[in-house]
């Protein structure tokens, strides 16, 4: 009977069968696992030693520090403890300084919110600046997460934004409203017209009403131009210079007429042969404002004074008169579109209480200010305030430059004897 083969003898049998390739490849495949799971483990480990590292790091990166510089807005990097790390130029507007806590509460709710949520979030609200409280401003914060301990807060100031929106509103519902008042008188004064057509009398006055009606709305909307165009004035790439006697030369002429019918006198003095850098056309129109003004508010026998005076690197072109003056709270308001101190007197002479806004969007398109002083029956005095400029070179006032001030001075005059004032 054949013996069976010892365990042994069979497992010396299955080796004999590998060969020495074999065994090598098969120790090499078990060295590269064991390698390759080494350095998983190792990167693993370096992995998450940088995880902690970073979520427990305060330093804010490089690269953030460089978009700070040069953003506009006020910004800051905050870290959990509210401390600020890291801020922009503007930021120092609002009171954010570097190694100082975050001081609104409102900035630091927002910024809680962020940490809490891990979004972004952004919010509008109304903070002060520091020594400025009466001054509270618009602004849009937005909050987000920088890293784990570190938080970006932008604040963008949107308070301008805001009294623009506002002054577009308040614009468009005042000209809606002056604009009902002639269209609906004409409409009224057709209807009688036709109501009277046996009447030719009747007829008459009715059409004679509705040419100082349509007047008065094509004064309005030419008004209302001329304050568009200065509002949306690309810039003063186009101004040249402009003599101011010429300015006031042109505005007196233009209001001669109106001021005799009105039993006052007009009278010019100050300095000459002054300067500024402007559009003519525009500076004449202001001016003119001014004069057709104060002769509309002063009573017969009394004098208006344009007045020219330079005053270091600025001229002051003041108009005064003796007129019934403007009260102090009026004075506040007498700049805004459509207001009039007096309403009952400019209705009665066609005002459209654009002229004093016109003037001051001119004169700040001049990069000047117009300043007002006033007193209740003693009289007021406007004055433009304009930086000056050397008197050019003889030739450059040549024939184009005077034939401008004559063309101006003439629609000016026009305007005054179709009965135009502010």
């Amino acid at each position: 009977m054949a013996r069976k083969p010892a365990r042994a003898e069979v497992n010396a049998l299955y080796a004999g069968d590998m060969t020495t390739p074999q065994i090598a490849l098969l120790a090499l495949a078990v060295g590269l696992a064991i390698g390759i799971g080494l350095a998983a483990l190792v990167f693993w480990a370096y992995r998450a030693r940088a995880k902690v590292v970073e979520e427990s790091s305060t330093r804010v990166p490089q690269g953030t520090v460089d978009v700070l510089e040069s953003m506009d807005d006020a910004a800051c990097v905050i870290d959990s403890s509210g401390l600020v790390l890291a801020i922009s130029h503007a930021a120092a507007r609002f009171g954010i300084e570097v190694g100082a806590t975050l001081d609104n509460p409102e900035l630091r709710e927002l910024v809680r919110t962020v940490r809490s949520i891990g979004a972004s979030s952004t919010e509008t609200m109304r903070i002060t600046r520091p020594g400025v409280s009466l001054d509270p401003r618009l602004v849009s914060a937005r909050a987000s997460e920088l890293a784990a301990r570190l938080t970006l807060l932008i604040i963008r100031d949107v308070t301008e934004q805001e009294r623009l929106d506002q002054m577009r509103r308040d614009f468009v519902a005042n000209t809606s409203h002056e604009l009902k008042t002639p269209v609906g008188a004409v409409s009224l004064l057709a209807e009688a017209i036709e109501s009277a057509a046996d009447d030719p009398a009747q007829v008459r006055i009715f059409a004679s009403r509705i040419s100082a009606e349509a007047a008065r709305l094509g004064q309005l909307t030419g008004r209302i131009m001329s304050l568009s165009r200065l509002q949306t004035a690309d810039g003063a790439n186009d101004f040249g210079p402009v003599a101011i006697d010429e300015v006031v030369a042109a505005s007196i002429e233009a209001h001669a007429v109106q001021a005799d019918s009105a039993g006052v006198e007009l009278m010019r003095g100050g300095d000459r042969g002054v300067f500024v850098r402007g559009d003519l056309q525009i500076l004449i129109e202001a001016v003119g404002n001014l004069v057709a003004n104060a002769i509309l508010y002063s009573p017969t026998g009394s004098r208006v004074g344009v007045g020219v005076k330079i005053e270091g690197e600025t001229v002051e072109i003041a108009v005064s008169d003796q007129g019934i003056g403007i009260s102090e709270s009026d004075r506040e308001r007498i700049f805004e579109r459509f207001y009039r101190a007096d309403e009952a007197r400019s209705r009665r002479t066609g005002g459209t209480g654009l002229g004093l806004s016109i003037v001051k969007h001119a004169t700040q398109r001049h990069g000047g200010e117009v300043r007002v002083w006033s007193r209740p029956s003693r009289g007021s005095t406007f004055t433009m305030v304009l930086p000056r400029i050397d008197a050019p070179m003889p030739e450059t006032t040549d024939r184009k430059t005077k034939k401008r001030a004559k063309k101006a001075a003439k629609a000016a005059a026009v305007r005054a004897r179709n009965g135009e004032t502010v």
